[in-house]
């Protein structure tokens, strides 16, 4: 058993099934509706608010049944030339390496617009080989995967049908305030269009699932159960503020602490997925923290919010823009910056190429700024690389593919892509396509997550690495030394 406080902290994601990305013909992203939808007075009687919500927004809202296959390795590989193994236990002497099994799930999502896009967390359809829909017309569809983003768990999928669809409105997010009245609708366990109302508990919950994702979660008492992933919670307006996607829980039920994703990023994010089928995300060169009243005392600030920069990436946006380590970030274009994860996420938010002005206080005076935002993706490219002499290799992320094969959730950890003969992981004896899954008991998420961790390694470190042969499946600790 764990510790009573590390048991509350526990967080149980809704549904937990892997994604792969398809390539489909979208429409266009202005289709997606953010006009209000009803109106509704602070004094009207809240049953017949939440009567009306209800009905206009359930023929929008969608339940999602998805199937996975994976192929996964036969545990009794290894006895498969033990003779003692046969005798006792009379298995066949030629075994399969490998099995496929069938994993079924449950999620909710919501429709866009009049064309079919839908809107779900990226866990309700990631990894699905086959996606069926059903509407609360009793209408059946295949669904195909538009685009997924991992990184904020949100995705779009498409249906045909041969009429126009009832869609969902989408309200503004930051306008909601603790306190504010919410309605979620969803299927919890298969239970179709049930209906569930609440309060907004809090704002700006951050590092509930990863650290290193983009989250800013509302937080809900709305009672949301597995099944609930990817539906709408609702304003008094009746537009979609949130999209549920996790609860905190220790017995894997609600317990009255839910998460939403923010209307404002959902929107974002959907726009990007329809237009492109992927995220692309700014970059400006920094590894930043939030401050602490500790470091706020040691260096002697005036201020008690915003974003410090703690490292620089030579050559990067923020390098060449006269920005420095020990600097703080107040605002991003106009906007207050409150914490590491607002100037992350503003950053991220960016459209590549575009100069921003940042505000920032150095040395007790502020000054502004103008960067050049660069491309993420392409910086984790040339700093993996850069890396490559601490271990001998460069490594990828993993593919939708190897993810499936491999049984992964949200294809973590990063590929080795090339090795040199004299390098640390080729002592080690690894080799060209092997995955590296953790270092020193530390998940590796991705390429960026990769360079995170190695990053922080002393010199001559002994590490333990976290490994998957990519030959037999296998999975097991490696010891190796960082130069």
């Amino acid at each position: 058993m764990f510790p009573k406080r590390i048991q509350w902290m526990l967080v149980v994601v809704i549904v937990c099934i892997m994604g792969m990305p398809l390539s489909f013909a979208v429409a266009s992203e202005s289709d997606i509706t953010t006009a209000p939808a009803l109106s509704a007075s602070p004094s009207a009687d809240l049953s017949t608010v939440i009567a009306k919500i209800a009905k206009t927004t359930i023929p929008a809202v969608a339940h999602i049944e998805v199937t996975q296959s994976q192929e996964v390795s036969n545990p009794l590989t290894p006895f498969e030339n033990d003779p003692f193994f046969h005798y006792f236990f009379n298995t066949p002497r030629h075994m399969p390496k490998k099995f496929k099994r069938e994993l079924k799930g449950l999620g909710t999502g919501m429709i866009m617009d009049p064309e079919g896009h839908i809107l779900t967390n990226n866990h309700v359809v990631q990894g699905a080989t086959d996606i069926d829909v059903l509407l609360a017309d009793g209408m059946h569809y295949k669904g195909a995967v538009v685009g997924t983003d991992p990184k904020t768990d949100l995705a779009v999928i498409k249906i045909k049908a041969d009429k126009p669809l009832p869609y969902v409105t989408f309200g503004d997010s930051d306008k909601m305030e603790v306190g504010y009245w919410v309605v979620a609708i969803g299927h919890p366990r298969g239970l179709n269009q049930t209906v569930t109302q609440g309060i907004i508990s809090a704002k700006h919950r951050r590092g509930i699932l990863d650290p290193n994702s983009y989250q800013d979660y509302l937080q809900t008492d709305a009672a949301i159960n597995p099944g609930n992933s990817g539906g709408p919670l609702l304003n008094l307006q009746g537009q979609v503020i949130g999209v549920n996607a996790a609860i905190m829980s220790d017995s894997g039920g609600f317990e009255g602490i839910g998460f939403a994703i923010p209307s404002n990023m959902a929107v974002h994010i959907a726009k990007l997925l329809i237009a492109h089928g992927k995220v692309v995300r700014g970059w400006l060169g920094v590894s930043i923290q939030d401050l602490t009243p500790d470091l706020v005392k040691a260096m002697k600030l005036n201020i008690s919010k915003g974003a410090l920069i703690a490292d620089i990436v030579r050559g990067g946006p923020a390098d060449a823009a006269g920005i420095q380590k020990g600097d703080v970030v107040t605002q991003y274009q106009g906007r207050e910056i409150r914490n590491g994860s607002e100037l992350q996420n503003e950053v991220a938010n960016t459209t590549i190429g575009q100069e921003v002005t940042m505000t920032l206080l150095r040395n007790g005076k502020t000054f502004d700024a103008r960067v050049k935002v660069g491309d993420l993706s392409d910086a984790v490219k040339v700093i993996a690389a850069s890396l490559k002499d601490r271990l001998g290799a460069v490594v990828r992320p993993v593919t939708p593919e190897e993810a499936r094969k491999y049984g992964l959730q949200n294809a973590e950890g990063v590929a080795i892509e090339s090795v040199q003969k004299d390098g640390s992981l080729a002592a080690a004896g690894f080799e060209v396509n092997d995955l590296i899954l953790g270092i020193n008991n530390q998940p590796v998420k991705d390429v960026q997550g990769f360079v995170n961790l190695l990053e922080m390694l002393k010199p001559h470190q002994v590490i333990q690495i976290m490994a998957l042969d990519h030959k037999s499946g296998q999975t097991g600790y490696v010891r190796v030394t960082v130069r």
